[in-house]
């Protein structure tokens, strides 16, 4: 097991609940999610302290240097308001010095700059835009005090509100108002993309956080679901030729404006939305090229540096620093996603420049969340829930950061992994993971063994599901391990088997619980991906004893949901094939799973279900009887998963564990979707 750091810089809550602390000043990024005070105690090591009094002398130096150029305190009184004088008796704030400065960033590092075209960018020392012996000292802008920070905050929160409240006084025509409440609800709080404030309030004035080529990207985005509403069905087919119009738009657009040279923060969100939609529908080439121009833009344009302590030459007001924090770590998150669906390396990574996971404006978090657009029986409807979509946002990017270790040092495609280096990083990520789902809130946290009737909003299901997906990804791998030491009674490989069968269960239970809550037309890609991965371990237990009846029964239950999914999500059809090809070489007709029915599985409506009928896909329902009457979500609790989701549930046949040992892995890769 590799042997973990410790980092003197800790602070105290984190060292007492025994977690990683990644020392960001003024508060971890841990304590920020937690709302708890970050308090740091332990002295410095002898080397930080002395690069610290070097920097002192170097500090004391330049401002010798200028020292002439400064009024006296009488003119500099005379010179200012009363206000600004009281501001000047005040302490200054410390210098924020990076923890652990032995790794301190380079001195060529000058921070963000402005082009000549306006653009806010960074360059460095090897650019042509700076001497190569041009190295001052990395610039590194003022700490907030708690105090401040709390003001920041309430400017934000109180500008948040103001602009829903004006939000609603706006008079957007349909189906434009329609499917921006559909990005709203269901893409937006998970993976931010957009910030709702400052996008609404330019939309009026057509400020710079808007552009009508990413109004054309979120309508396009926004189709899949939008068309499930018939009146908006009949607006998009009579005027913008079934929505296509609005993709049309966005993508000549957008590369009318990089032809030109513009890059923005609405070309950055732009070009994501875009990447999702290619990536839902199987276009991986174009889905990869957009994700990858708007990665390069996010580098051009400096949001990969946190422009709050380098804000160089650039004056960044705190909507501006606000956003460029969510920008970056949605395109952090998303590059793991994509990376994920397509089977490659990921592009993104976190240094010590980059952008903390402090979102001030937490306005969401208490926001109310209903499922819009989704009807259900009159007289009932979905009881208004806290989005806590902040708390569920900054936890996502936690996660990601774990994923993000087992993708390079486990999944690499192009950089065979040694068994050594899966090892360590199966050593370090289990932890890791296992101390993320401790310290995960409880109102994010959804225990299997005690699943709610009704599912919290779709954002808290798809955080839990990935989690579980991620943990499968981390054990897959070991299932084919030759080893023998014993590990808390089990040998390994029956401990990875068990995690996985155990969050292939999870997984499917709460995609089962999203579908009886929210229709089975609602999910996204990444919910889906994550019934693939049950699939894949279901059909490893078929392959260890093919009279597994319950694994055949899990199987059947994903492949008959794949089957629907891949309606909205074409790629699925990739993820069908290669399950149908590896149970035909298992020697199993693939009609026992229901794969000769996929193509025949009728189109879905409004909430999933073919003529008005709830679609029960339960693999212990007989496929003729599928079709069960419409059952209100109060009800829900009549629709079990499977037989009943108790303790057999997780219970794995001991025949799996005597034969897994003796076969080779199957031939499906859990690290992308073939295209």
């Amino acid at each position: 097991m590799r042997t973990l750091k410790k980092s003197a810089f800790s602070c105290e809550p984190c060292r007492r609940r025994k977690v990683k602390c990644g020392g960001e000043q003024p508060t971890c990024n841990r304590c920020a999610a937690r709302l708890e005070d970050c308090v740091y105690k332990l002295n410095p090591t002898l080397s930080y302290t002395s690069r610290l009094e070097q920097r002192i002398k170097d500090l004391e130096a330049q401002l010798a240097m200028v020292k002439s150029d400064i009024p006296s305190p009488a003119d500099r009184f005379q010179q200012t308001s009363p206000s600004t004088s009281r501001s000047l008796s005040l302490t200054p704030d410390p210098v924020v010095l990076e923890p652990g400065y032995e790794d301190f960033v380079s001195e060529s590092f000058q921070g963000l700059t402005v082009d000549d075209k306006g653009s806010i960018t960074y360059h460095g020392a090897t650019s042509f835009f700076q001497l190569p012996d041009d190295r001052p000292p990395g610039f590194r802008g003022l700490a907030s005090s708690s105090a401040e920070a709390t003001q920041r905050r309430e400017r934000l929160v109180a500008n948040a509100w103001q602009q829903r409240a004006l939000e609603k006084l706006s008079d957007i025509p349909e189906p434009f108002h329609y499917l921006l409440n559909v990005l709203w609800s269901w893409t937006q709080p998970l993976f931010n993309f957009i910030y709702r404030p400052a996008f609404t309030r330019d939309l009026q004035t057509l400020g710079p956080y808007y552009s009508h080529t990413l109004m054309n990207a979120i309508l396009s985005h926004s189709i899949r679901w939008g068309r499930h509403n018939p009146t908006t069905r009949k607006l998009l087919d009579d005027h913008y030729e079934g929505g296509a119009l609005f993709g049309k738009h966005a993508r000549s657009m957008v590369f009318g404006e990089l032809s030109q040279g513009i890059s923005s923060i609405p070309t950055v969100q732009t070009l994501l939305l875009l990447s999702a939609q290619e990536c839902s529908v199987g276009n991986s080439a174009q889905a990869w090229t957009y994700s990858g121009l708007a990665f390069r833009i996010v580098d051009h344009l400096g949001i990969c540096v946190d422009g709050q302590r380098y804000p160089g030459s650039v004056q960044l007001s705190e909507e501006d620093v606000e956003i460029r924090h969510r920008i970056f770590w949605s395109c952090y998150f998303w590059d793991k996603m994509i990376s994920l669906y397509l089977g490659r390396t990921p592009s993104l990574q976190h240094t010590s420049v980059s952008p903390p996971q402090i979102m001030f404006d937490d306005s969401s978090e208490t926001e109310s969340w209903t499922p819009f657009g989704v009807a259900h029986e009159e007289g009932w409807k979905y009881p208004p829930s806290p989005a806590h979509a902040i708390s569920c946002f900054t936890n996502m990017c936690q996660l990601a950061q774990i994923f993000n270790e087992i993708l390079v040092h486990m999944y690499d495609p192009v950089r065979p992994n040694s068994q050594v280096e899966m090892q360590e990083c199966l050593a370090d990520q289990e932890v890791a993971l296992q101390d993320w789902w401790k310290e995960l809130p409880t109102h994010l946290r959804i225990e299997p063994q005690s699943l709610p009737s009704l599912a919290p909003p779709s954002h808290i299901i798809t955080l839990n599901s990935l989690y579980h997906t991620f943990k499968v990804l981390l054990y897959r791998p070991m299932l084919s391990q030759r080893t023998r030491t014993a590990e808390d009674g089990l040998k390994p490989i029956e401990h990875y088997l068990l995690g996985c069968v155990t969050s292939a269960t999870t997984i499917v239970a709460l995609f089962d619980l999203f579908c009886r809550s929210f229709g089975i037309v609602q999910c996204d890609l990444s919910l889906s991906y994550g019934v693939y991965i049950s699939a894949s371990i279901f059909l490893l237990q078929v392959q260890s004893n093919v009279e597994d009846t319950q694994a055949l029964r899990r199987l059947e239950y994903c492949v008959r949901t794949l089957a629907q999914l891949k309606q909205g999500n074409p790629v699925i059809a990739s993820a069908l094939n290669l399950i149908a090809q590896e149970l035909s070489d298992l020697g199993i007709n693939p009609d026992r799973v229901g794969l000769a029915d996929a193509p025949a599985t009728p189109p879905l409506s409004a909430f999933g279900v073919p003529s008005g009928g709830y679609l029960d896909v339960s693999p212990s329902v007989p496929a003729t009887e599928a079709n069960q009457p419409y059952m209100s979500p109060a009800n829900l609790q009549h629709l079990p998963f499977v037989e009943s989701f108790g303790p057999d549930a997780f219970a794995i046949d001991p025949v799996v564990f005597q034969t897994m040992p003796s076969f080779e892995p199957l031939s499906i890769r859990m690290g992308g979707v073939s295209h």
